[in-house]
């Protein structure tokens, strides 16, 4: 799967993935740190990569639907400090292998993960 990391999280998260298979690159590596959200999506929908994310923007599924969309996580966490961002991260990469991304949300607290779209 194809990933692009916000810049909101760890740059960690794409090697995390990348020790996965995954390809993830980060906003930093596009030089798109600081650009509109709108900027960010679209680079996502051309690159065909899943936004990871904190910024809570995304989970309107009004400006932001799923189907538009390659997948699109968004982490919604008590903490954010960047050791418990990781450890969630860990636990979310086996959850990658059983279920579709795309045309979907995933709102990753520290209990669960919902998923919204794909009907």
């Amino acid at each position: 799967m194809k990933f692009k990391i916000d810049e909101n999280l760890p740059v960690e998260f794409a090697k995390l993935l990348a020790d996965f298979g995954h390809d993830a690159d980060t906003v930093h590596d596009e030089r798109l740190v600081g650009a509109p959200d709108s900027v960010v999506i679209v680079t996502c929908k051309t690159e065909r990569r899943c936004l990871v994310t904190l910024d809570l923007d995304f989970s309107d599924m009004r400006a932001y639907p799923p189907s538009d969309l390659h997948g699109l996580i968004i982490f919604r966490l008590r903490r954010q400090d960047k050791s418990h961002l990781i450890e969630i991260a860990r636990r979310l990469i086996p959850l990658l292998e059983t279920e579709p991304l795309e045309q979907r949300i995933w709102i990753v607290d520290e209990e669960r993960v919902r998923i919204r779209g794909g009907e």
